[in-house]
């Protein structure tokens, strides 16, 4: 249906079965973005058993082993892992140490933040229910200052894709979109101060960027023999994940070192400017807690969406 090669992923651990809806929309959309790219699914379910230790302390373990497998790869999380207020700095820890080595091995990390719209913490009570301050959180994982939390856009393009106008994904009636806000767990790292606004909490600031995930204006895939149509911000971060693996094979040719961590990057070019030129500024939207009406960063799609041309 859509020109592109078939492909054969590698599967590290079994295949999951009670998410392999998602994993098959993200492979996917990384191969049409990056067609010869070697694809690699690592199914983490087994980090969430009860035996060996803690999920984190097993995340991590799993996330040296892959990185000893296949060293400066680019990684796209697509799993909730959790409200930041639930756990404390120790309890990441394992997961923080091993990601820090693997971008030391050019590994570039990026991270679903979410689609609860910015209440992470949603719990305890029936999603009927009005969302409360209580509900307010990010996702611990996608908050850690090391990894590249990706959020979510609604994407209109004309009838050839080109691009058109974009903003914030919220869909407010269900309470779902793009997911943001202030970590209560990590101070506000040294580089994620350019561009940044004097209102905006001393705390690290999730989403970095974002991508389309809006499930009305999402992008095509094949589950089960039917096109379907892909959402979520586990979609935009594969799409970004494509994209990275581009730009490597970029530097490649050229001898340069690949991109390894991002987010230094990305905050480092925003500086004495309003926009990135590789980024669009979504001003237009917000999500439960937050505007993206300013120019600039915002904690609902971060420093924009990718502008690749």
């Amino acid at each position: 249906s859509f020109g592109l090669p078939r492909f054969a992923p590698e599967v590290v651990g079994d295949m999951p079965q009670r998410r392999i809806g998602e994993a098959t929309m993200d492979l996917q959309v990384v191969h049409a973005i990056a067609p010869k790219a070697k694809l690699v699914l690592v199914n983490a379910r087994s980090t969430t058993s009860n035996d060996g230790g803690g999920a984190f302390e097993k995340l991590g373990r799993l996330m040296e082993s892959v990185d000893r497998q296949f060293p400066g790869a680019i990684w796209s999380f697509s799993i909730g892992w959790g409200c930041d207020r639930l756990f404390n700095a120790a309890d990441l820890a394992p997961v923080r140490a091993a990601l820090a080595a693997a971008l030391r091995n050019g590994t570039t990390a990026f991270d679903a933040t979410g689609d609860l719209a910015g209440l992470e913490c949603k719990g305890g009570h029936t999603w009927s229910d009005p969302p409360s301050p209580d509900d307010v959180g990010v996702d611990a994982i996608a908050s850690l200052p090391e990894m590249t939390a990706v959020g979510g856009t609604k994407l209109s393009t004309d009838a050839d894709g080109r691009w058109l106008a974009e903003q914030s994904w919220y869909n407010i009636p269900v309470t779902l979109g793009t997911a943001g806000g202030a970590s209560t767990l990590f101070a506000r790292p040294e580089w994620q101060t350019v561009g940044i606004g004097s209102e905006l909490p001393d705390r690290r600031l999730v989403p970095d960027i974002s991508a389309v995930g809006d499930p009305s204006t999402g992008v095509k895939f094949v589950f089960n023999q039917q096109v379907s149509v892909g959402g979520g911000t586990s979609q935009s971060a594969p799409i970004w994940a494509g994209l990275a693996a581009l730009m490597n094979e970029k530097f490649a040719d050229s001898g340069a070192e690949p991109l390894g961590e991002l987010n230094p990057l990305l905050y480092r070019l925003n500086k004495g400017s309003t926009a990135l030129p590789g980024l669009r500024d979504i001003n237009y939207g917000g999500n439960a807690i937050s505007l993206s009406g300013t120019t600039g960063y915002d904690m609902v799609t971060g420093l924009g969406s990718p502008n690749v041309e």
